[in-house]
């Protein structure tokens, strides 16, 4: 989806179309959710803080995000992508993964059927939606960013090379500023520069990692559409208006166990085994700590409880402050395998 939060913001405003949007709270903890268009051209982008935005376009109107809202349109727009496919993957709200090898609507191509969900997210959504079309994810990916807002990239299995060789090595997933830095001291600043770099001398320097960068530079992924991906975790946090020492985190991690429970509650496949809290210093160090206890936690009130008493193992000065806190549930099994192990372990021995 394109500016997704954004424009559905404006789709529900009208005062706010062709302005410069963000959705975030203004102040200074806050960072921006999402850009519109007409935001970006300042150089606004997301996961900015919003201080920073506002400095880049002083004119920019702040809206406060709302999921709700957010989740019920991202729900509409699943349901066209599930006329003509079941094997759909969700990244996020606004972006997921479809195999369309074979489709339900029978349509003539991946890129007729492309073009037939671009077509019906504006008619039912009033919303715009970019499409990368290609023979596997990770092309996929860069194709779908390629001629956005509104935009539709194909890329022909005989075309992948020549589309790669100009590249950025930036542009490959998982080559982030450092690796990026590694590969330009090797002299390698383009895909067409790493495709021409031998296989052994890659592995030779970054392991399996060297492995998967030649494959990249030759267009190959092999990772399938997964349509079901088991939770791994669910959590809430929140950032503070002013920095708080750690034992003041109580009354905020216990509303933050509820809100991590309530979202809990609505997984019905698995159940989980850990409780995680997170905080992040004044000067931006983000900490864990974990605990799985030997009974998986069966209450918002035990997980607040946990994640309280984790505050214990924190080696940080007493006088250290925190700028956001965060509660977590992990380590989530299926519900069945638990059950049975349970079962096993209650089991007298006769």
């Amino acid at each position: 989806m394109d500016a997704f939060y954004a424009s559905v913001e404006q789709r529900d405003d009208p005062s706010l179309r062709g302005k410069p949007v963000a959705v975030a709270w203004r102040g200074a903890r806050s960072v921006v959710c999402a850009a519109s268009y007409e935001a970006r051209v300042f150089g606004v982008r997301s996961a900015m803080p919003a201080v920073s935005a506002e400095r880049l376009c002083p004119q920019l109107v702040f809206v406060p995000p709302d999921f709700v809202r957010y989740k019920a349109v991202s729900r509409q727009i699943r349901e066209i992508f599930a006329r003509h496919t079941d094997l759909i993957e969700p990244l996020s709200l606004d972006e997921a993964y479809l195999d369309v090898t074979a489709t339900k609507s029978r349509l003539p191509s991946a890129t007729a059927t492309a073009e037939a969900i671009r077509a019906a997210i504006r008619e039912e959504t009033a919303l715009t939606a970019s499409a990368g079309v290609a023979p596997n994810k990770f092309l996929a990916k860069i194709a779908s960013d390629w001629n956005k807002p509104d935009g539709l990239c194909v890329i022909r299995p005989h075309q992948v090379e020549a589309f790669l060789t100009p590249l950025p090595v930036g542009r490959l997933p998982g080559v982030g500023k450092v690796m990026e830095a590694k590969l330009a001291a090797l002299g390698i600043a383009r895909v067409g520069d790493l495709r021409a770099f031998a296989l052994a001398a890659l592995e030779q320097r970054f392991g399996r990692w060297g492995r998967r960068l030649h494959e990249l530079a030759h267009g190959i992924d092999e990772h399938a559409v997964q349509p079901e991906r088991p939770t791994l975790q669910i959590s809430a946090e929140d950032t503070f208006e002013h920095d708080l020492k750690l034992d003041e985190l109580e009354p905020h991690i216990r509303r933050l166990a509820d809100k991590a429970w309530a979202g809990y509650q609505r997984e019905h496949e698995r159940v989980a085994r850990t409780v995680v809290l997170k905080l992040k210093t004044a000067d931006f160090h983000t900490l864990t700590r974990s605990l799985t206890p030997p009974a998986r936690p069966t209450s918002a009130s035990e997980v607040a409880g946990i994640a309280c008493a984790l505050r214990e193992r924190v080696e940080r000065p007493g006088s250290s402050r925190y700028r956001l806190v965060g509660v977590g549930l992990a380590g989530f099994v299926d519900r069945d395998s638990y059950q049975a192990q349970t079962d096993l372990f209650d089991t007298p021995t006769i």
